[in-house]
């Protein structure tokens, strides 16, 4: 990723106002909807925000959203404005914001006590009722972008794509131990989802959705010591079951390197999403069964490496692959966790 050269950074300054000149701009980790800096001015330090997919009206709701969070109390980061009052600064058709920088590191499930993890659940379900309180309810919005259709994935389509994966990845030059375990976890796969394809949640199953941060993981929330400093990267704001995005979440903070889920913090973080949500057993429930459906049918880390030629996702791979198989074994241990 390449920083933006000097001309742009001139120009972004002098649109912010900001006294001083730029003295470094480092790139930050990619992503598939943004590109970030960390941007060091004699003025000051700053995350700096390339949006790729270029929608200014979706960004400036974003902004909009963050900033009535902020003022609820949230720790949100709500970007600076530049001296006409906007959040959103095009330059050569490129669409950039500019944030304060936040002094923090990512932590995952495993750096958590069992209280943390119940403070945890407690600010997701916090950001879901404030997100009631900060967006009209009849602002139109689409579903998060990653979210399946109603009735759930269809198996006949994943068997295809199984298919698929199999011929690539049996197919590579030179098979290395990335491509026997994905072959391993397809057949796998393939054989644990033709057992339980009678399972597909039903159009009934769905819960009443809400506004959702959309992408709520170790990596979009920043740490201040032991105390949540920022959630960051609200890109996939959106509507679908809020219940499914605390299931969702805990399938990526809490998942240990052997592929399985440390319920014993998973628990608390459900209990504290609960008492503030209000969320009952019966919605949890479902919410479990449709992310772990999800979950069985879900091969995008494997889409990214065989279909795009991106790697990124590699590392995760052999966790998350082991999950879903896990899971299944593990599945009512799993929704008591989540409801009891």
């Amino acid at each position: 990723m390449t920083a933006p050269d000097g001309a742009t950074l001139h120009a972004l300054l002098r649109r912010y106002r900001l006294p001083g000149e730029p003295l470094s701009c480092r790139p930050l980790t990619q992503g598939l909807l943004n590109r970030g800096y960390h941007l060091t001015t004699t003025h000051g330090r700053y995350f700096l925000k390339h949006h790729l997919d270029g929608d200014r009206a979706a960004i400036a709701r974003q902004h909009r959203v963050t900033a009535r969070l902020d003022a609820l109390g949230l720790p949100v980061v709500p970007p600076v404005e530049d001296a006409g009052g906007d959040t959103v600064t095009v330059i050569d058709g490129r669409c950039w914001a500019l944030h304060p920088w936040v002094e923090g590191r990512h932590r995952d499930g495993g750096e958590l006590t069992p209280g943390q993890s119940w403070s945890l659940g407690a600010l997701l379900g916090l950001v879901h009722l404030c997100l009631d309180q900060v967006i009209d309810p009849r602002t139109p919005a689409p579903r998060a972008s990653h979210t399946p259709d109603e009735t759930g994935a269809d198996p006949h389509h994943t068997f295809a794509l199984i298919e698929r994966l199999l011929a690539l990845a049996r197919a590579r030059q030179g098979r290395d131990a990335f491509d026997d375990l994905a072959v391993h976890r397809l057949v796998e796969r393939r054989e644990l989802l033709a057992r339980h394809a009678h399972r597909r949640p039903a159009p009934a199953a769905v819960p009443a959705t809400g506004w959702v941060h959309g992408d709520f993981h170790p990596l979009n929330l920043l740490y201040r010591d032991t105390e949540p400093a920022a959630i960051v990267d609200w890109d996939r704001l959106g509507v679908q079951p809020r219940a499914e995005e605390a299931v969702r979440a805990a399938a990526i903070f809490f998942v240990l390197p052997g592929g399985t889920l440390d319920l014993r913090k998973v628990r608390p973080y459900a209990r504290a999403y609960r008492c503030v949500t209000g969320a009952g057993a019966a919605e949890m429930a479902a919410a479990v069964h449709r992310v772990w459906w999800e979950r069985l049918n879900d091969f995008w880390m494997l889409r990214w490496h065989y279909q795009l030629g991106d790697r990124r996702a590699d590392p995760q791979f052999p966790a998350a692959a082991a999950l879903a198989v896990w899971w299944t074994g593990a599945y009512e241990a799993v929704r008591e966790a989540f409801t009891g």
